[in-house]
């Protein structure tokens, strides 16, 4: 299995939202700088983002991104459904009735393919903001960090 940019990249933004979600707004150029993304790039994740319901966008001066749901809410394979990153076995094989193991290959990655999406969908963005913090705090660390 293999996590794409755009799957790694939305994940890091949103998990940049929810540490900030106390705070005002965030302007795009700022979670890019934080977090070491192409602004552009970040600007097109956060419009699928936006639309799926994660985000909000605040328009003005003191504009930026909030969080549209709480964390806890949030799971990490919505953020990558959202973005289009299904997590998908790599490879493909095709179905072959005359090979056996054709067929046992498959429903193995079958089954390896639905755990992976099953334990995305129990991690929430909660969860990866708990894990980030207790590493932060066991390496001694403060203020601004990248995920």
């Amino acid at each position: 299995m293999k996590l794409s940019t755009r799957g790694h990249y939305s994940v890091k933004a949103m998990l940049d939202l929810t540490i900030h979600r106390h705070d005002p707004p965030q302007p795009i150029r700022q979670i890019a700088r934080r977090q070491n993304i192409s602004k552009h790039f970040l600007e097109q994740l956060l419009i699928l983002l936006r639309q799926s319901g994660f985000v909000r966008s605040v328009r003005g001066v003191q504009g930026g991104y909030v969080l549209a749901r709480l964390p806890a809410q949030i799971t990490l394979g919505e953020i990558l459904r959202a973005v289009g990153d299904g997590m998908a076995p790599l490879g493909r094989i095709e179905r072959d009735g005359t090979q056996a193991e054709d067929w046992v290959t498959m429903a193995l990655w079958s089954r390896v393919h639905r755990s992976v999406e099953a334990a995305l969908d129990r991690i929430t963005l909660e969860d990866l903001y708990h894990d980030a913090r207790s590493r932060q705090a066991a390496l001694s660390e403060e203020g601004e960090f990248v995920i």
